[in-house]
């Protein structure tokens, strides 16, 4: 469960916690970068499922303890600090940051490292493109989100899948933005802690997506509003390509 970092005692929410982590638990570490820029909504999924498995420690990770924006609007507070980051982590989660900070040498090598060493590692959305800045796409099957999936190529990805859901290649778990952070944790979940503990945490949220006005996909939105939103983030994607890539090359 997510580790006490209030000052405020909720008995209720503690007697919660207890009953899903017993005293002598045995921690299970979730790295999640929180860098300028990230978007929340492909992190919460993450935090959400993990916070309601046995023994979670949930880190939120960035250079310091400084407040960080999400966009749009999402002031969040990192938790850890890359030097204090645990030496191994369970699980390195990262979602869609700002090419600023994606493009970050001290970013790339420390998701390298920490990549390298984590039992589990989540990239959603264009936080795959920082795994392949960071070289842990290499000869993997992977797919990000709708308009960088022609730099995962570029980035030493062997397969890149343009449709379905999340991609499983070893250790590694890639996925769409947004719900695709819910259904690769609980993925992983299902992996780490086996059935019963990943259904308990899919009750607990109640993951059963309805969408509204359909799939988030171009055949359903039609290629007029698909071409605005390719042009609306054009620049980003191209601003990924150029940092993401010459670091990727200078590693391999």
């Amino acid at each position: 469960m997510i580790q006490e970092i209030s000052q405020n005692k909720l008995p209720s929410y503690e007697r919660f916690v207890q009953a899903i982590s017993p005293p002598g638990t045995k921690p299970f570490r979730v790295g999640i970068l929180i860098g300028p820029g990230f978007l929340p909504m492909d992190m919460v999924g993450i935090h959400a499922v993990f916070g309601f498995c046995p023994g979670v420690e949930i880190h939120l990770l960035w250079k310091s303890l400084e407040l960080v924006e999400g966009f749009p609007a999402w002031w969040t507070k990192p938790t850890t600090t890359f030097a204090d980051c645990p030496e191994t982590l369970d699980v390195l989660a990262i979602p869609m940051l700002a090419p600023e900070t994606t493009n970050d040498p001290d970013v790339i090598a420390f998701v390298a490292e920490q990549g390298r060493k984590a039992k589990y590692v989540i990239g959603v959305c264009n936080g795959v493109v920082l795994l392949g800045a960071a070289g842990l796409l290499k000869g993997k099957r992977v797919t990000t989100s709708l308009n960088s999936l022609p730099l995962l190529s570029e980035l030493g990805a062997a397969e890149v899948v343009t449709t379905g859901g999340v991609v499983v290649d070893g250790n590694l778990y890639t996925a769409r933005p947004s719900i695709g952070g819910f259904e690769a944790a609980l993925m992983v979940a299902d992996s780490a802690f086996g059935r019963k503990t990943a259904h308990l945490a899919n009750l607990v949220i109640e993951y059963d997506p309805h969408p509204p006005l359909g799939p988030g996909a171009v055949e359903n939105t039609g290629k007029e509003i698909a071409g605005k939103y390719e042009g609306l983030i054009a620049e980003i994607i191209q601003e990924y390509r150029l940092g993401a890539i010459p670091a990727y090359e200078a590693r391999n």
